[in-house]
């Protein structure tokens, strides 16, 4: 009777480190979804890693490191006043968090449809991939 006792103290505790882990890698991408939406280029970059890397899935590289992102992402909230990202689904799964969004770029302009899979270590963002739809898709 102890061994089962002492098993489901050991699975209720190693489920508790586990949601509590999942809850800290949200953080991070929470953060960089306010500061892009207050258009923050600071607050945006902090929790990032200084070596991202950012992709378009499956595998390709567009983009690596914090220094690069500030130029591009920079630009675009210095020009773009009524760019505006809303968080549609998030899921968690151990150090990965998958956000489902809609990007508005310009007001009454067309919206985009993203999903975003954000890959965390130490509490940074490491690794971003971005799933968006092909043209001519009907979805």
């Amino acid at each position: 009777m102890r061994s089962k006792i002492l098993t489901l103290f050991l699975l209720i505790t190693a489920f508790q480190v586990s949601f509590s882990q999942e809850k800290a890698n949200v953080i991070p991408v929470q953060k960089q979804l306010d500061a892009y939406n207050a258009r923050d280029i600071e607050a945006f970059l902090e929790p990032y890693s200084d070596t991202v890397k950012i992709y378009s899935h499956p595998n390709r590289l567009t983009m690596s490191g914090k220094e690069n992102m500030r130029k591009r992402y920079g630009s675009m909230f210095e020009n773009t006043p009524d760019l505006h990202c809303t968080l549609i689904n998030r899921m968690v799964l151990g150090n990965t968090v998958i956000d489902q969004e809609y990007v508005v770029r310009q007001k009454n302009g067309p919206v985009s449809q993203v999903i975003a899979m954000y890959k965390i270590a130490h509490g940074k963002i490491q690794e971003v991939y971005f799933i968006r739809p092909k043209l001519g898709d009907d979805d």
